[in-house]
């Protein structure tokens, strides 16, 4: 087992890793003990009783955090000429088509989110092999593959993420920024726990939330009370 740092070991003695915590709470002992030099974020772990190899048993969706992220979302416009002035309107940091393939096919990336229209998706599939182990592929469920683009790039630079069950059952996702309010961070994670309890499967047996864990970069999680959630 690794040695814990001094820093972990300060962090421990500010709460005990054994409780489980209300989601106030456990927001409260995060800012607490957290000690980075710059703006940590947020995350939520979930942990679900569900076996994600099974198709009706995929957890995905998407929520729009009431407070956004905090962080600056590079958003990329892949998309005709007649919808460029749309996609720069709305926000977008890149927009084109044809020269913007090229520089991915090329090994470019430098962007967080990338958004499409249908009608180019038969060009954008072919950067399935790059986008996709970054996690950057359109997808229509997502709402990253539209017509209407000025709309989705306002929605992604309000708040809107996407999250996916991974192969062990865990949905990891990042909620805030450390220097948000107690209140924020709170709510921001309640919007996107609630959205991962309705969409739970109707083939899920057993207990669905598992558990829950808020934590910010490098520090420990802090176990939440499920009910906390739902009250």
């Amino acid at each position: 087992m690794a040695k814990l740092t001094k820093k972990q070991k300060e962090a421990y003695t500010k709460f005990d890793k054994n409780a489980v915590y209300s989601l106030s709470d456990a927001a409260g002992i995060v800012k607490e003990i957290t000690n980075t030099k710059f703006d940590s974020s947020v995350d939520v772990d979930v942990r679900l009783g569900v076996d994600p190899r099974k198709a009706n048993q995929m957890v995905r969706g998407i929520v729009t955090l009431p407070h956004g992220t905090g962080k600056t979302v590079r958003v990329l416009v892949l998309c005709t000429p007649d919808k460029e002035d749309e996609a720069k309107q709305a926000g977008a940091d890149f927009c084109g088509l044809d020269e913007y393939i090229e520089k991915i096919k090329g090994g470019w990336t430098d962007v967080d989110v990338i958004i499409t229209m249908p009608s180019v998706m038969a060009k954008v599939g072919g950067l399935g092999k790059i986008l996709g182990p970054r996690g950057l592929m359109p997808n229509p469920k997502t709402g990253t593959v539209t017509m209407e683009v000025g709309k989705a790039v306002k929605e992604v630079k309000a708040g809107k993420i996407d999250f996916k069950v991974d192969k062990f059952g865990i949905i990891h996702a990042s909620v805030a920024k450390v220097s948000f309010d107690k209140d924020m961070i709170v709510e921001n994670a309640k919007e996107l726990l609630q959205t991962v309890i309705k969409l739970k499967p109707a083939s899920a047996k057993g207990t669905y939330i598992k558990s829950i864990y808020l934590s910010s970069t490098m520090s420990p999680g802090v176990q939440v009370e499920p009910k906390s959630v739902t009250a």
